[in-house]
């Protein structure tokens, strides 16, 4: 058993309006990436994905599309189960909000709230958005080019009055504004957690919020009263805690997972996760998450996607272009800590080249090659290290994990790639400087040691790019013959070095170069 915490991370569970596109891909790329690293690191991992399959927006959209909502839930969740699996996602459970599971951890915490005196019946009124699943206040709104009123969305908002079961949210005005003060990490990043502080802070304080609706029966039916179903954000927040097994608190998934480590999300759902999400958790007694991490948009070619503009991409639009890896990449690579990226074929083509296929491929390549051809196609045996030797072997064996772990730490998951990158292109220059090509007759024990510390260079960067790139890292070490149960983190070390006399298999090249061809059929 590790010493290590064990360590819990979540995506937002995907709304089931609509096909998924590049958005969340990425979002749950980025977990999955923050998910392997863990594992490998030595901590014991849950990764929970899923769906949120209730509230008005689905059942108008299910009824659009000639369906009842349940056939329309299942064939749209289906869809994100695909690219779950297109993507190579590794989650430890796949969540519906549909689920009896997720019904009775609902009407749970509902009961909690309503035990606490945090629940009661009123009556609401107000600007509501059927796209946004959310009332909105009258300063909130903005007017349209047609002189309508419209959420800061954009979206359309009608006028509703209807009975509706409030949650006290303005007893937890100044709860939250202690918390996020005791607790800066709370929200990241920075620019996130100021704007919910204002937001708390503004005058008169929150609001209680209407947590239930009559207007539509697409919902979990609210406990001993159902006439409501519940809001579709208090229903669907909980499934954080659902899929470590609230309601049994006692449990051992929920003892040791819950609190959360991070809710990674989306930036535009950042106020119910960081104000209605532990609100909610304050009046049931319950820890709260440790970290709520809300990453940018990412554009497409400049520009925001947009059916209209016809630039949405999906999944398998990157993946039947540039492959699962390479998809996993580049956006991991090109989006930065917290902020709106840009997708770009032309980016794309030149980032993958650059440093999958002209630095860490083809390092692999030559390296592979060159044993395979001048040292009968085993491990070569060193004969003493150079001071260039050591310092490159100290490089991958000492400095470079330390430095990623920082940067994953800190979720700069593209600077944690940089200095991956670094590494590579030190042994680059390193297998240019000594020229083992030239060392076969001059030297050829010189050279057996060269490409030794080259080879196992190459394990240490296989090793770290596992959660980046999975099954293209998997092909890197096993062409050095490294045993499966030898590639967690711990083996990035001078103690579990690759073994002279070890037979290797025939190389193969990992990255392929990416031309015109490819882009013009992601562009297609």
């Amino acid at each position: 058993m590790s010493s290590k915490s064990p360590y819990y991370i979540t995506t937002a569970i995907a709304y089931v309006n609509g096909a998924p596109h590049l958005g969340h891909a990425y979002e749950v790329i980025l977990t999955d990436v923050m998910a392997r690293f863990r594992r490998l690191d030595g901590h014991q991992v849950f990764f929970l994905t899923g769906t949120d399959e209730h509230g008005e927006k689905v059942a108008t959209t299910a009824e659009r599309n000639n369906m009842a909502p349940r056939d329309f839930c299942d064939k749209i969740a289906a869809q994100f189960v695909e690219m779950d699996e297109i993507l190579n996602i590794s989650h430890d459970d796949f969540i519906r909000t549909t689920q009896p599971r997720h019904y009775a951890a609902s009407q749970a915490i509902w009961n909690e709230l309503t035990k606490r005196g945090d629940i009661y019946l009123g009556k609401y009124e107000g600007w509501y958005s059927v796209r946004d699943e959310a009332y909105f206040g009258e300063d909130e709104l903005n007017t349209d080019e047609n002189g309508k009123k419209v959420a800061p969305s954009g979206a359309e908002v009608t006028w509703k009055e209807e009975p509706s079961y409030f949650f006290r949210l303005s007893a937890y005005t100044e709860k939250l504004l202690a918390y996020y003060e005791q607790h800066p990490e709370f929200i990241e990043p920075d620019t996130r957690r100021n704007e919910i502080v204002s937001f708390v802070r503004q005058e008169g304080g929150l609001k209680d919020l209407s947590v239930s609706r009559t207007s539509f029966d697409w919902g979990v039916p609210v406990p001993n009263d159902d006439r409501h179903v519940m809001y579709v954000w208090l229903d669907a927040l909980t499934n954080y805690i659902t899929g470590v097994g609230y309601p049994d608190t006692n449990s051992d998934t929920f003892k040791t997972f819950w609190p959360a480590d991070v809710h990674v999300i989306g930036k535009d759902i950042i106020r119910f996760h960081a104000i209605y999400w532990p609100a909610f958790l304050m009046a049931a007694n319950l820890p709260l998450p440790k970290k709520i991490f809300a990453h940018g948009f990412i554009n497409v070619e400049g520009q925001k996607m947009s059916k209209s503009l016809g630039n949405v991409l999906s999944p398998h639009d990157l993946v039947n272009a540039y492959g699962v890896d390479q998809t996993r990449y580049f956006l991991m690579r090109e989006v930065p800590h917290g902020q709106d990226g840009n997708f770009s074929h032309e980016q794309a083509i030149l980032r993958l080249n650059s440093d999958l296929a002209n630095s860490l491929g083809n390092l692999a390549q030559r390296t592979l090659s060159m044993i395979a051809k001048n040292c009968g196609e085993v491990v070569p045996q060193p004969d003493g290290f150079t001071e260039d030797d050591k310092a490159l072997l100290d490089l991958a064996h000492i400095r470079m994990l330390p430095l990623v772990r920082h940067e994953y730490d800190r979720f700069m998951i593209h600077r944690a790639i940089e200095e991956i990158m670094r590494v590579s292109y030190e042994a680059n220059s390193y297998i240019d400087r000594q020229a083992p090509w030239g060392l076969k007759k001059t030297d050829p024990q010189r050279m057996n040691t060269v490409l030794y510390v080259l080879a196992e260079v190459v394990r240490c960067l296989a090793l770290i790019m596992q959660p980046l790139t999975p099954a293209s890292a998997a092909r890197m070490l096993e062409q050095l013959a490294v045993a499966e149960n030898e590639r967690s983190f711990e083996f990035i070390s001078s103690g579990h070095s690759l073994k002279p006399g070890v037979k290797l298999p025939a190389p193969q090249g990992v990255f392929p170069r990416m031309g015109d061809a490819q882009n013009q059929k992601a562009a297609g």
